[in-house]
């Protein structure tokens, strides 16, 4: 068993018989009263965040979380398939750990798992991906004075908005965590 003093952003504890990751702690003395921790948890099941305070130097159970480097093969149903590099061993993890992000996978990307034990508990896809646009509207010529966007499809069907400057067969790196258009990419 650990304390409040080991905590830290992103390590994740047993709370309630549910497993929650830190998002943010702060430790407060206030100047009439015991010193405690102001802890946001975040239910890895639910998603759902909470606050709770904690006393100084209170036992929580801290929770070991192993992270892989795994390959993404393809979408089989509510699930997608990844392959570990090292073993070549195939798992099914749920689509929604990897939140909206999801949509801006690619077949042989890269992504980052996380797992208690044999259960994969969250997902993060790379931060920026570069695809090709498969299908955009041909820009006016003229029309750059303002910044405005217009809708194209990628190359793995999700849709962005790029400027009028891209066309079809461009390649544009798109930021996952927001789904929003960054650069064109040469």
């Amino acid at each position: 068993m650990a304390n409040t003093g080991d905590l830290f952003r992103g390590c994740f504890i047993k709370y309630n018989n549910e497993l929650c990751q830190v998002m943010e702690y702060q430790h407060r003395t206030p100047g009439n009263l015991r010193a405690f921790y102001q802890v946001v948890l975040r239910n890895v099941k639910t998603g759902k965040q909470m606050e709770h305070r904690f006393r100084a130097g209170e036992s929580v159970e801290m929770v070991r979380v192993e992270f892989r480097e795994m390959q993404y093969l393809y979408k089989d149903g509510p699930n997608l398939v990844l392959m570990d590099p090292e073993n070549f061993e195939q798992v099914y993890v749920d689509e929604a750990l990897f939140g909206s992000a999801a949509a801006f996978l690619k077949e042989e990307m890269m992504v980052k798992v996380s797992f208690e034990g044999d259960v994969a508990i969250g997902a993060e896809a790379p931060t920026f991906v570069v695809l090709e646009v498969t299908y955009t509207e041909p820009g006016l010529k003229g029309d750059t004075a303002t910044n405005t966007l217009k809708p194209a499809t990628l190359d793995n069907g999700a849709e962005v908005r790029v400027p009028l400057f891209c066309n079809v067969g461009d390649k544009v790196k798109v930021d996952t965590r927001t789904g929003d258009y960054v650069e064109r990419v040469k």
